[in-house]
């Protein structure tokens, strides 16, 4: 098997979790703001 390069792992795990993060902030900040009308919507 051929040698792997560990700088080249590193770095790609290091982006594919800065995406993992901003995903879930983008699906927090849309649940944040859909249960903020649900609830206006029940109270009003």
């Amino acid at each position: 098997m051929p040698a792997q390069d560990a700088r080249a792992l590193d770095e790609a795990e290091g982006s594919a979790r800065t995406m993992t993060y901003g995903v879930g902030l983008v699906a927090g900040a849309i649940a944040i703001i859909l249960m903020c009308l649900l609830c206006a919507r029940v109270i009003f």
